[in-house]
């Protein structure tokens, strides 16, 4: 896995080439112009980035180093282009369906994203029929021999879905090892939740203990 391994401006990189790849072939492989401007569209990013094209550059050359990006010079054209080779194609290990690409993609433009969020957000990307689909891929993803590539996050509360977060990135927030899965979050947050009302009796019931008591006193002193 640590030959995949890589930083947050390598993932916004290589994000914006596997999109592009898909949703506009005939403009990739993309200038070095072309793919700073599309690390920095304000469109289905997160965070929205201002990536200068040096900050573009050296995440490339790393990439480039490591084989997972190469630069491809056009026959009508002395501007050198680039494509990526992170996965699905005969240079790469990480061979992953249309539907796990998609997800992957998303996530490296996105960030961390719930399977309602990943459905409605794919777009060009992938067509994904229902979330059950989703679940599929992100399962598939989890499971993968050399994955697992995409891990849920603690459910966060009052959520219903949980997040799925990419395993590649890392300058990306983890969550620790020892954290807790959602059933034993739900499970604090009820055993929380019946320690406050047990507070909030025991203190009604000194409040009115000190008002009976208050009562009593100024009945004594005839007030």
């Amino acid at each position: 896995m640590s030959y995949y391994e890589i930083s947050f401006n390598e993932m916004r990189v290589i994000g914006c080439l596997m999109e592009k790849e898909v949703t506009t072939p005939d403009q990739y492989p993309l200038s070095l112009n072309a793919l700073v401007n599309a690390c920095n569209q304000k469109s289905n990013r997160e965070p929205v980035t201002q990536l200068s094209e040096s900050d573009v550059q050296q995440a490339v050359d790393s990439l480039f180093d490591r084989g997972l990006v190469v630069e491809v010079s056009g026959s009508h054209s002395r501007i050198s282009k680039y494509q990526h080779r992170f996965c699905n194609t005969e240079f790469s290990d990480l061979q992953f369906t249309p539907a796990e690409t998609a997800i992957v993609c998303l996530l490296f433009l996105r960030g961390a994203q719930t399977p309602g969020e990943l459905r409605s957000r794919s777009g060009r990307l992938h067509r994904f029929d229902s979330l059950d689909e989703v679940s599929a891929a992100l399962q598939s993803l989890q499971n993968k021999v050399g994955g697992p590539y995409v891990n849920p996050l603690p459910r966060e509360p009052g959520k219903r879905e949980q997040r799925y977060q990419e395993c590649f990135c890392t300058e990306s927030v983890r969550p620790p090892s020892h954290a807790l899965d959602s059933d034993h979050l739900d499970q604090q947050e009820l055993e929380q939740t019946q320690y406050l009302k047990a507070r909030i009796v025991e203190l009604e019931a000194k409040v009115n203990a000190l008002q009976k008591r208050i009562n009593e006193l100024e009945n004594e002193s005839g007030l």
